[in-house]
């Protein structure tokens, strides 16, 4: 049976299942050896490789030595916004961007620039946590795929050169093909790069927040050509699953349920998992009763057709903002006395969702809670919701006043007691409201993109996260005396106050710390085998306050065969953790905060760690604020 069916009336027969499992054996047989992915050995694909393991094989640095890390070479970015870019690594060129935004590749060992690439005219928005690298069989095409101003684009690796024929017109717009008029779309791209498979580009995308999103397609386009190969819709049109989980023709007017998190692929069985986010509105699902599948899923899909292999609902009609951004992750663990090939996921609920990796059946049972219902006109909330019952979570699910910061000044905490106190706070898939409805964790807590690492030998799952707790609560846009009616539904259109983060004057959370977490699953038996504060804040730390965590540190783990774990936050610190304890081993200070995934791999016989250093301070009010930050390079002496 399909890993999670209850939202749908009609239930897949037993034979759609079967064939999809028996098309993923048929593909493993067939499969090419260049397919079967890296031995993560190198750093060529965002997250390390197709599956997104965050991992490396590489073992010269390790528990022994990492103490004797040294400063190998430094790049700066230049003067300009912040951002987490993860570099990509291949044949002794590191690939990375800088300042302008620019695209600017450098020797992987010395970081001696060997071109730059800068867009002409306006370059306001460019893919800014990484990119695509991909090369023909034979080596001779090498090219970089990035988004810019929503349009799909390719270089040559070697030269910096566009790729002219692409797309016809050197770019594909990814406005295009999404069944609205393109220019009302005025945001298609993600952040995050979209996963290579053979010539195939598999894209997500980051819709807006509000009403009149794009929908979340997931598309493949061939490499070459930037053709169009197949799409999957994640707001389903008539006839196909899932259709009957929203109100009619919905896919026409609702937007969302999209991936601008972060794709894994299985390369040998040529699945691809893929965690989507909320349907839009955010907050408010009055124009979409029902579960609104596939919205807040695990979808995993054969990655040549597009055709849907399972999916699993971890939150059903979202109206909490609790997006699946956080990379699958692939492993192989040992349950009920046998080898079993997983893909786990963190969520921002503070969840570890594990299944296996072909059947989508959960690992351990996940079981549907009755759940409040909303009073806010037109809102039609899902009774229950999907509680998984190991492992346990990562990230706090609970904040009253009782659990204030101890740092605040008694007249900031007396306020905020008040305010939580007031609020109406039952748990998680408390409804929100138009009064004070406390959600914990916040929509900007739990795990976030690159949240999360895996040593697939070992059953090891590494997750960092936040705990943010949010306020919500609706209302109509300033200026209106009442709320505004959609013309198609004729139901109100609510709007958030913001988006409820809640920030004290500290610039941190008003949660007790810590604010931030590096959690250390055995998911062989389910457990937590180690947690940890992930960093400090910098304020509290210069008064002797330590273990405090970095605050909102969207940051992700990188786990070595050797036993270490790489982290850096926006405490200007990269560490080196024991895989097996968390203990730190090695830590350096930085110019300037950090984000992102550091990148590992080896140049010349010599290992490398570089991490990106352009992070906004914690109190910097805006994440565009001017850095000037740089690249770090690391390795051990020569």
């Amino acid at each position: 049976m399909l890993a999670y069916k209850e939202p749908v009336n009609t239930s897949p027969s037993r034979s759609f299942i079967c064939t999809a499992v028996a098309a993923c054996a048929a593909m493993l047989m067939t499969i090419p050896p260049l397919a079967l992915g890296q031995a993560h050995t190198q750093w060529s694909d965002y997250g390390g490789g197709p599956d997104s393991a965050q991992y490396t094989a590489l073992q010269q640095i390790n528990r022994g030595n990492v103490g004797s890390l040294q400063l190998a070479w430094t790049l700066p970015t230049g003067d300009g916004a912040a951002y987490a870019f993860e570099p990509v690594q291949a044949h002794g060129v590191l690939y990375l961007m800088t300042a302008g935004p620019a695209i600017s590749a450098v020797d992987a060992a010395t970081g001696k620039p060997l071109w730059t690439y800068t867009p002409t005219g306006a370059t306001k928005i460019m893919t800014d946590r990484g990119m695509n690298y991909w090369e023909s069989a034979d080596g001779k095409d090498r090219r970089l795929i990035f988004a810019r101003n929503q349009l799909l684009q390719e270089l040559d690796a070697r030269t910096g050169q566009p790729i002219a024929a692409f797309g016809g017109t050197g770019n594909v717009d990814l406005r295009d093909g999404l069944g609205r008029d393109p220019s009302t779309l005025t945001v298609v791209q993600t952040a995050t790069p979209g996963r290579v498979f053979h010539n195939l580009l598999i894209e997500g995308s980051a819709t807006n927040q509000g009403w009149g999103s794009a929908p979340g397609d997931i598309r493949a386009f061939d490499i070459r050509t930037g053709r169009l190969v197949w799409t999957f819709h994640t707001i389903p049109h008539p006839g196909e699953l899932g259709y009957n989980t929203w109100p009619k023709d919905a896919w026409k007017t609702v937007g969302g349920a999209n991936t601008w998190g972060e794709i894994s692929v299985d390369a040998k069985r040529g699945i691809v998992y893929l965690p989507t986010a909320s349907p839009k509105f955010n907050f408010y699902g009055g124009d979409r009763a029902g579960a609104d599948l596939f919205g807040d899923c695990l979808v995993a899909l054969d990655a040549r057709t597009g055709k849907l292999l399972w999916y699993f609902q971890m939150v059903h009609h979202d109206i909490w903002d609790y997006d699946n951004t956080s990379a699958p992750k692939l492993l192989t663990v040992m349950h009920n006395g046998q080898p079993d090939d997983v893909v786990a996921v963190a969520g921002k609920t503070g969840w570890v969702y594990v299944f296996d990796r072909v059947t989508g059946k959960p690992l351990w049972p996940i079981v549907e809670r009755p759940e409040p219902k909303s009073g806010v006109p037109g809102e039609q909330t899902y009774p229950t919701q999907p509680i998984p019952t190991a492992p346990p979570p990562f990230a706090r699910q609970k904040f009253t006043s009782a659990d204030l910061n101890p740092y605040l000044p008694p007249a900031e905490a007396a306020q905020w007691k008040q305010d939580i106190d007031q609020s109406r706070n039952g748990g998680m898939f408390t409804p929100p409201a138009l009064s004070d409805v406390m959600e914990m964790p916040g929509n900007a807590g739990g795990a976030n993109f690159g949240a999360s690492a895996a040593d697939a030998p070992h059953g090891i799952f590494i997750v960092a996260s936040m705990d943010f707790p949010t306020m919500l609560k609706l209302q109509p846009p300033a200026g209106f005396g009442s709320a505004p009616t959609d013309p198609v539904t004729g139901l109100t259109k609510y709007f958030m106050r913001g988006f409820g983060y809640l920030k004290t004057s500290l610039g941190v959370p008003p949660i007790s710390p810590p604010w931030s977490t590096l959690t250390a699953y055995d998911l062989n038996k389910g457990a937590i085998l180690w947690q940890i504060p992930l960093g400090d804040l910098p304020a509290l730390a210069a008064q002797g306050i330590h273990g405090t965590g970095s605050s909102q540190p969207k940051t992700g783990p990188v786990i070595t065969a050797s036993g270490l774990v790489f982290a850096a936050t926006r405490d200007h610190y990269v560490r080196a953790y024991d895989e097996n304890t968390g203990k730190v081993l090695w830590a350096q200070k930085l110019g300037a905060p950090l984000q992102g995934v550091p990148a590992i791999y080896q140049a010349g016989g010599r290992e490398y760690l570089v991490v990106c250093a352009a992070a906004p301070e914690v109190s910097t009010p805006s994440r565009r604020t001017p850095i000037h930050g740089a690249y770090v390079a690391f390795a051990l002496p020569r």
